[in-house]
């Protein structure tokens, strides 16, 4: 899945994005809003995750995403 496509339906993936990333909390994922860049910086900021960590991570949720 692409990434236009989570941002377009960015509440329903709230749920699962919270599920993997549990440090997130309502308010991050809100103001996030399913923009990529500001999450990889949130989980950068949240987990100590570098740049490349983070692109990865999100990469693979896509994914995941996807293949649920």
């Amino acid at each position: 899945m692409n990434w236009d496509q989570i941002e377009g339906g960015w509440k329903q993936f709230m749920g699962q994005v919270k599920q993997r990333w549990g440090k997130l909390t309502d308010d991050d994922l809100t103001t996030i809003a399913g923009k990529r860049d500001q999450l990889a910086g949130k989980l950068q900021q949240e987990y100590g995750y570098t740049k490349e960590r983070a692109e990865r991570e999100l990469d693979e949720f896509a994914r995941d995403v996807e293949s649920h």
